[in-house]
């Protein structure tokens, strides 16, 4: 539980006393604006508007301040939720900003893409009494954009340099975590990317109408005034080998490169023209600008398309496509929609964009024109039979019930492994059957003393905010190893 200190102890009685626990739980829960569909689906504008000031301290002031905030234990990476939430109450953002950077390098971020509604939301208490739990995601984010929009964004306290250097493989979630914890630690931080930009999958792989480029910059510049120095276009087990970075002075090294080698189903016509990975489209479309006036970067832009899946990554593929052109776009995915793993404001959002859910329903062949370009798939119907490990009920086929739709471009996206590269360019490593690295649970370390790793290098596939937890993990054990070798 986050320390109070007795300053924050006075205010807070302060405002317990203002209203009864019987008022603060009669307030409904705030919406968020949203851009209507019929024009969201012509544009790239984020989807979600924001909160305004006194839609922000109305849903501030539903928290009831627990003296067990379940809520933070909910969260990967252990924000101060009711110091924030508190600090909106009162109308003080700024102070709910410094409260959000103590522990988070994201929070605008975390604010717009995490799951809250399966972590912190999940534990609030409002869930006891059936009632719809305080928006801790919308406050995140109301904060965090309030102090960039008002220009006079506040660093995090930083302790002096302590003259060790540490490498960051990878740009993303986890290792911008990793890397401002480090940086407030007094660590010189190196991160190393492969692409021409820094952010990972937040600027490849997340569409801008849900999180945009100019807010993910504003967070990878505060790491840069903190004294983080980035590298991108480089290749770690290519351009730079670990043996190198040793050879350079680094005294630890955290490896966040993420899950970018997409998965396929296997069937029959996956190679046709126009079958294509989530991975592909989305960083042709993201990252390379493809579709956009000025850009050169090609993209199939089919007018009848389908999207293999269920998750996140697949609401963002299924709207993006509506986004560049598609008339009919479909997601097929062979469990219900209770099974999806997207989160449910995502299926909504996509249900309002024109989105046909095909649900129950698994791919089995792509059929082709003379072109070798996919003009149709076939579809097995599904139904649901036993839980399998994880919970959710089996999909098993129902015998003879085959349909043919017509599609001129499809996009799988049911799953992704790690890039081999890095774990086979450094001896000593334990790697899974999954492609995945072997870490002690605690620390992150690897068999290698020198070497951490966290994201989907380890899971296999995270969100952006359990990626972050592993950075802030790995940085604490990375931290207290090297501080008691000097």
């Amino acid at each position: 539980m986050p320390t109070i200190s007795p300053r924050d102890a006075q205010w807070r009685e302060e405002l317990r006393k203002s209203r009864s626990a019987k008022e603060r739980t009669a307030i409904p829960r705030t919406k968020m604006p949203e851009l209507d569909p019929a024009y969201r689906i012509t544009c790239n504008e984020e989807v979600n508007q924001g909160l305004s000031r006194d839609q922000a301290v109305v849903e501030a002031t539903r928290c009831l301040d627990c003296p067990d905030p379940q809520c933070v234990t909910g969260c990967p990476v252990g924000i101060n939720i009711p110091g924030f939430i508190k600090n909106i109450e009162r109308g003080n953002f700024t102070d709910a900003a410094i409260v959000l950077k103590e522990t988070s390098a994201l929070p605008a971020v975390c604010g717009r893409v995490c799951p809250q509604e399966r972590q912190c939301e999940s534990k609030c208490i409002y869930n006891k009494m059936h009632k719809e739990p305080v928006a801790i995601g919308y406050l995140e984010r109301f904060a965090a954009d309030t102090e960039r929009i008002s220009g006079n964004s506040a660093l995090p306290p930083r302790m002096a340099a302590n003259g060790i250097k540490v490498a960051v493989v990878g740009s993303g979630p986890a290792s911008l975590s990793f890397a401002g914890d480090m940086a407030k630690r007094g660590f010189e931080v190196h991160v190393f990317e492969a692409l021409h930009e820094i952010g990972g999958v937040l600027k490849y792989g997340i569409p801008e109408f849900r999180l945009p480029n100019e807010v993910v910059d504003v967070e990878i510049n505060a790491l840069k005034e903190m004294g983080v120095k980035f590298m991108t276009d480089c290749v770690v087990g290519k351009t730079l080998s670990y043996d190198d970075l040793m050879q350079q002075g680094f005294k630890g090294v955290f490896v966040a490169s993420g899950a970018g080698l997409p998965r396929f189903m296997g069937i029959p016509g996956e190679n046709f023209v126009g079958v294509m990975s989530s991975n592909e489209y989305l960083t042709r479309v993201n990252l390379m600008g493809a579709g956009r006036p000025g850009w050169a970067t090609p993209v199939i832009q089919g007018k009848n398309v389908a999207v293999i899946g269920g998750g996140n990554t697949a609401m963002d593929s299924c709207r993006t496509a509506r986004r560049m052109g598609a008339e009919k776009v479909y997601i097929v995915y062979r469990r219900s929609e209770d099974e999806m793993p997207a989160r449910v404001e995502e299926v909504r959002h996509a249900k309002e964009e024109g989105i046909t859910f095909l649900t129950l329903h698994n791919p089995v062949e792509y059929l082709a024109d003379e072109n070798g370009r996919v003009r149709s798939m076939r579809l097995q119907q599904m139904e649901l039979g036993e839980p399998d490990e994880s919970g959710r009920r089996s999909p098993v086929p129902i015998e003879g019930a085959i349909t043919e739709v017509a599609v001129d471009e499809v996009i799988v996206s049911v799953g992704v492994s790690p890039n081999p590269l890095i774990p086979n360019s450094i001896e000593g490593l334990e790697i899974t059957r999954r492609g995945t690295l072997v870490v002690n649970d605690d620390t992150l370390q690897t068999k290698l003393p020198l070497l951490y790793a966290g994201g989907d290098i380890v899971r296999g596939g995270a969100t952006v905010i359990l990626a972050m937890g592993d950075g802030r993990k790995a940085a604490a054990s990375m931290a207290e190893a090297l501080s008691s070798r000097n």
